[in-house]
């Protein structure tokens, strides 16, 4: 029981860290550790861990958390950083968007009948009420969600118009409300983001590579 670890009880004792416990309750937390920590290497010396996946897992984290903390970054040079931000810049432009209404999915006679109540003002509370908004939707995740068919009729669609249009899952009644260009990310703008996500990357790379290492000491077999 290090100096360090039972000033840590102390520190930690409240959720706040402003309430010490008193002399019998630092006591009875260090017997506790001290129970905790003869099972555990009796078990271990028994073998009690082998084929336990919880106890393998948190090993493991444990194991990853030191190896992350090992890793040592310097500042990254201008050009390092102009070249993750052209590698990534996926991360960072803002893709083309539209903003849409979109009645639920149904066949197509139901769709038709509808539209034909909407166009004469017979307006149908209930699907007034189902129907969604989709703000500032990015334009290359509508394939996706609605199908490629979905996508491009609703991308030629007039501003401000009702209009029937087949999605994946069934027919849709759909208004395009308003498009707004892609932009590209600017440099300058993203520079503290930029040093934060690529030590993120650095880090996690660097990790890795140490975990690589680790796997030349070991033969991996994998039964067929």
């Amino acid at each position: 029981m290090t100096k360090a670890m039972r000033e840590s009880f102390i520190k930690n004792f409240s959720e706040d860290g402003d309430q010490a416990p008193t002399d019998e309750q630092l006591k009875n937390m260090i017997d506790s550790w001290v129970a905790s920590e003869i099972l555990y290497r009796e078990g271990k010396a028994l073998g009690v861990d082998k084929g336990d996946e919880t106890i393998r897992d948190r090993i493991a984290f444990k194991l990853q958390v030191l190896v992350f903390d090992q890793v040592q970054l310097e500042k990254p040079s201008e050009e390092q950083l102009r070249a993750y931000f052209e590698k990534n810049r996926s991360r960072y432009d803002q893709p083309e968007q539209v903003s849409f209404l979109l009645t639920p999915a149904t066949d197509e006679a139901t769709v038709h009948r509808q539209f034909d109540d909407m166009r004469a003002e017979r307006e149908d509370p209930d699907l007034r009420d189902r129907t969604r908004a989709f703000p500032n939707r990015p334009v290359n995740t509508l394939a996706a969600s609605f199908g490629e068919n979905f996508s491009t009729t609703l991308l030629g669609l007039p501003i401000g118009e009702w209009r029937i249009v087949q999605a994946s899952d069934g027919w849709r009644i759909a208004r395009l409300d308003a498009r707004k260009a892609a932009q590209p990310a600017s440099f300058e703008s993203l520079r503290d983001e930029l040093r934060l996500n690529w030590k993120t990357d650095e880090t996690r790379k660097r990790a890795w590579d140490a975990v690589t290492k680790l796997k030349a000491g070991y033969t991996v077999k994998i039964e067929q």
